[in-house]
């Protein structure tokens, strides 16, 4: 076995990025996230990509401020499938509380589908608590192309921030 270490820096996501990210969902997704970095002018949200020497995004993800006063929301998270398990994640994340705590605010929060226990053990791992659940749902772009409702529930988990 060889171990590989990679240097990861994070920097802010930009359009041109989406290129090279199509590993992060469909082409209705990434659209949507180009519809986020609009948000970003505005200082809504920031949104991150987590990137080896090469600059080429490994991982991305967004930090909403306007879903609840006083808290950052952490959403759209999304690690290349082939370097999952690699700790990317919890550099994502980290990164992003730094955000949050860059902007005066103490809590970050995010939901977690209730099918995927894999990220919510990891949220855990990082301190993050459940403390609600609720139904969310959003469009999807099918394996043919057509668009349709996925309906799902999340719970929504929490972490006090130091």
């Amino acid at each position: 076995m060889i171990d590989v270490v990679l240097r990861l820096s994070v920097r802010d996501l930009v359009h041109a990025d989406l290129a090279s990210c199509g590993w992060a969902g469909s082409d209705h997704h990434l659209a949507n996230v180009a519809e986020q970095l609009e948000r970003v002018r505005t200082g809504e949200v920031d949104y991150l990509a987590v990137c080896p020497a090469t600059d080429i995004p490994v991982a991305k993800g967004g930090v909403d401020y306007q879903v609840k006063e006083g808290v950052g929301t952490l959403w759209q998270l999304a690690v290349h499938p082939a370097l999952r398990s690699c700790g990317i994640g919890a550099f994502l994340i980290a990164a992003g509380e730094r955000r949050i705590r860059d902007r005066g605010l103490r809590r970050a929060e995010l939901g977690v589908e209730e099918s995927n226990p894999r990220a919510r053990a990891l949220y855990e791992r990082l301190g993050y608590v459940a403390y609600d659940r609720r139904p969310d749902s959003w469009i999807e772009q099918a394996p043919d192309g057509s668009l349709r409702l996925y309906e799902t529930t999340c719970t929504l988990m929490r972490k006090e921030l130091t």
